[in-house]
């Protein structure tokens, strides 16, 4: 790796609060650094994998308004937070009571920006790199933001989801219409609008679904 995430991720980035979720604070990419808008050869140069954690993406905003809402779907429980990007929805877990928390994401730079948002916000939560799709680890609620984006990925966490549902865990998605959201095995629980940034979305609100993953 050529450049160090935490030197990078404070350089590139500013202190913010997404707009749906103003009771968090996360380094988050302004829009003048058109940091996602860089080519990927620059991105590829600089040691960079593309900046998921930099940004408040419309599921996870949706599904950690949610669990601040509705703080008792995860008061004293063990919670993952799967693909966890910037870490926001973990730390939403957090405040909400949460008796212990673990944020998994497989690109490196994530942990370090749910590190640097956790410090923020006064909250600790285990963060791993690890590929945990196909385990299980006790876990009472799993909570996934905004990932189902990827035909490929949607296919190999689909199954897992509904596997984790049968075992009794709650499975609770936030996804605003993205394209290979399993629709037929949710149950929505919950409806937002959410302010996004107009340069990674086709508006400058998403209408964002809250779902249940049914076993």
């Amino acid at each position: 790796m050529k450049t160090d995430p935490e030197r990078f991720i404070r350089a590139n980035t500013t202190l913010g609060t997404p707009p749906h979720v103003p009771e968090i604070r996360l380094h988050l990419a302004d829009e003048a650094h058109d940091l996602w808008l860089r080519t990927e050869d620059e991105l590829e140069e600089i040691g960079l994998p593309p900046p998921f954690w930099a940004f408040a993406w419309a599921g996870g905003q949706g599904l950690a308004r949610h669990v601040l809402d509705n703080p008792d779907l995860v008061k004293g429980k063990h919670v993952l937070d799967f693909a966890t990007g910037s870490g926001l929805v973990a730390i939403a877990a957090c405040l909400g009571g949460a008796a212990r928390v673990n944020a998994v994401d497989i690109d490196p730079w994530s942990a370090t920006a749910a590190r640097l948002n956790a410090e923020t916000n006064k909250v600790g939560f285990g963060i791993s790199q690890s590929n945990l799709v196909g385990t299980y680890a006790g876990w009472d609620v799993v909570l996934a933001g905004d990932v189902f984006y990827d035909q490929a990925m949607s296919a190999l966490i689909q199954p897992w989801f509904s596997a984790l549902a049968k075992r009794g865990c709650q499975v609770l998605v936030g996804d605003p219409g993205r394209a290979y959201c399993p629709v037929d095995q949710l149950e929505l629980l919950a409806t937002y609008m959410v302010p996004v940034t107009r340069a990674l979305e086709d508006n400058e609100i998403k209408r964002t679904s809250v779902f249940r993953f049914t076993a």
